[in-house]
């Protein structure tokens, strides 16, 4: 494929060999609400309730863009394309396909407002930490790459009301935290919530529980967050919602009673189970 001149990724981007014993793993959580693993992230199709228009979640690791669209032309039909990709921030775990993905479908990309710096190559995000209380994955993450990559007119903010393009019953909402514009999207009928990583499902700082996808609600990856002011009150946000089902973007999803009780235990004790002891994100 193809990559237009006007976009492109930083300099540091490249392959991560990670994987889990899920990945390839794929259902359906909800009505008209998709997932699958590939490698170490998830992706999310969300179909309209009112139309055949479908809308991906999420970009992936770095190079998985042809597993993507063999996964998504799977699920929704060659012909029938996403109508944009929303992106629950710009990590480059969520974003690893995306200029691939522009390039195949030549689809609108939305994001958060606070997130456009980093997807129109003017800012990087802020260095991971290795140095934080954690696994293996937290001692490797000096390897992850931070520096913006660059959509051009292909990136749009989110609009400010709350609404999804193209979704009619889902809003989004801003979780920040984990990164300044992260944003999650809910669906209130059935309070099905997508929530990024504003937490997640499996303890991510931990090679062995990132390979085996011992499923856990965490707080969100500690590496790469840096305000966890804020990544508190967004969990607190978050639980208030009462979600039945909930995609993260590591993880397995997670539903009824284990995520009730699991998302209440972590408000209640986000700062001993959440919060690391040590590393140079903290206050």
């Amino acid at each position: 494929m193809d990559i237009e001149s006007s976009m492109s990724y930083g300099s540091d981007y490249h392959f991560l060999p990670m994987f889990s014993m899920e990945s390839g793993a794929e259902q359906e959580i909800a009505h008209n609400v998709w997932c699958k693993t590939i490698q170490i992230v998830n992706i999310c199709g969300i179909k309209d309730e009112n139309s055949e228009d479908w809308v991906l979640v999420d970009a992936g690791m770095p190079r998985s863009a042809s597993l993507i669209i063999e996964a998504c032309e799977k699920q929704f039909g060659v012909v029938n394309k996403p109508k944009c990709i929303v992106l629950t921030h710009g990590h480059f775990d969520h974003v690893g396909g995306i200029i691939e993905l522009i390039n195949y479908w030549k689809v609108p990309v939305y994001a958060h407002e606070q997130e456009l710096p980093y997807l129109t190559g003017e800012k990087s995000y802020p260095a991971p930490d290795p140095s934080v209380e954690g696994g293996l994955v937290a001692k490797l993450s000096f390897t992850f790459p931070v520096e913006p990559i660059q959509l051009g007119e292909h990136i749009k903010a989110l609009p400010a009301d709350g609404t999804v393009p193209f979704l009619s019953e889902w809003r989004w909402l801003h979780t920040p935290g984990h990164a300044p514009g992260h944003v999650s999207l809910f669906r209130e009928k059935d309070r099905v919530l997508v929530a990024g990583d504003a937490f997640v499902t499996v303890k991510q700082d931990s090679l062995y529980k990132v390979f085996t996808q011992e499923r856990e609600v965490q707080g969100p990856p500690r590496y790469l967050t840096t305000e966890w002011d804020q990544a508190k009150q967004s969990v607190i946000m978050l639980e208030k919602l009462q979600p039945t089902a909930v995609i993260t973007g590591h993880g397995l999803p997670i539903s009824g009673g284990e995520l009730t009780e699991g998302l209440s235990r972590l408000v209640k004790d986000f700062d001993d189970v959440a919060v690391p002891d040590y590393g140079k994100y903290i206050q």
